[in-house]
């Protein structure tokens, strides 16, 4: 028995295998908190095209998959889980499961955790804080490079912008790099 394929068949066929192997590609956490890996190729490529850096310019693997596997995760007060992220959730758990360092819950204890740096000293990994509706310290990022923040903003999720972007960096308060006695301190 002879199976006959029509034209459409193959098509349908052709649709579901690109697409799957396209959906396919997740970002792996690999390695351990604290080390350093280097990025899957997709990832390495994704993130230099979004903040306009040469791809060799990517060089935390694991930063930028964790980025990957919490990019559009939607906005949730209290939040800790794909279900929802709140701004300090997402920076809590990107310094441990990146930078093995445990920092406190809230905005305002995670400000208390940092050494103050003037902007164009910020490097990977800093913390970036926030004044919105007049109150101080009221939200937090993660400076990544070239002027660039990941943040779980309130209305679009987990998302990469500009330090520099004209709705959020007049709110801009302070940055910097967590003191290695503090973060020893904290439990997570």
């Amino acid at each position: 028995m002879k199976l006959k394929l029509y034209p459409s068949c193959l098509l349908l066929l052709f649709t579901v295998t690109f697409f799957t192997a396209c959906h396919s590609k997740k970002a792996m956490l690999k390695g351990s908190p604290g080390e350093m890996v280097k990025p899957q190729g997709f990832i390495a490529d994704k993130y230099a095209e979004l903040m306009n850096v040469d791809k060799d310019q990517i060089q935390n693997g694991r930063l930028y998959a964790f980025i990957d596997q919490w990019m559009g995760v939607p906005y949730k007060f209290g939040g800790q889980d794909k279900d929802g992220v709140d701004c300090s959730g997402l920076a809590q758990l990107l310094e441990q499961e990146v930078y093995a360092v445990n920092i406190p819950r809230t905005t305002a204890q995670q400000v208390a955790t940092i050494k103050r740096k003037y902007e164009e000293e910020l490097k990977e990994g800093d913390l970036v804080f926030f004044d919105f509706d007049g109150k101080e310290f009221s939200h937090v990022g993660i400076y990544l490079q070239n002027g660039y923040v990941v943040h779980a903003s309130s209305r679009k999720g987990v998302i990469i912008v500009r330090l520099h972007d004209p709705s959020l960096y007049k709110y801009f308060s302070r940055g910097g790099s967590i003191l290695p006695s503090m973060s020893s301190q904290v439990s997570p």
